[in-house]
């Protein structure tokens, strides 16, 4: 025995060294893949079929969502075009002929595009007409479309 230290303290530093060699043994122990391992085949599946099922859940909400998202724009572009169609009458005491008339005389950039229809050609174009049946010009527009809305209106009443 070396002076200071008792066989008390050898048996706990032995103790301890096992202890720590017990750990590294667990630590090891588990299953075991080979360097070159991935998954199996199995958990691919699983995990595709997974990914499948989620996306047949999110699909009704996604196409709800583009569709309220393009009646907004349908009901913004209304509102514009019939403020821009009032704009020209104050300016000119009658309605326009064609929409057309309102970028010629720079009231809007450009004829938008019907959000449903997806196009600038099919708007619905209500014309005014007076006693004789003579043509007064363009006072409302409305949309080209004969689909159902989300609240079971057609877009051609908005």
């Amino acid at each position: 025995m070396t002076p200071g230290k008792t066989a008390g303290s050898r048996q706990r530093a032995a103790g301890s060294t096992r202890r720590l060699t017990l750990d590294v043994r667990r630590s090891t122990l588990g299953p075991r893949r080979s360097a070159l391992g991935g998954f199996t085949l199995i958990e691919l599946l699983i995990v595709i079929s997974i990914i499948g099922i989620l996306v047949t859940l999110a699909q009704p909400y996604y196409q709800r969502a583009v569709t309220a998202a393009k009646e907004a724009t349908l009901k913004e572009d209304l509102f514009i075009l019939r403020d821009v169609i009032d704009q020209y009458y104050a300016d000119n005491g009658k309605y326009p002929l064609a929409l057309n008339d309102l970028v010629d005389k720079q009231y809007i950039r450009r004829i938008p595009k019907d959000p449903v229809t997806g196009s600038a050609e099919t708007w619905a174009l209500v014309s005014l007409t007076d006693e004789q049946g003579q043509q007064g010009g363009i006072f409302d527009v409305r949309s080209g479309s004969d689909a159902i809305a989300l609240d079971g209106t057609r877009y051609s009443d908005w």
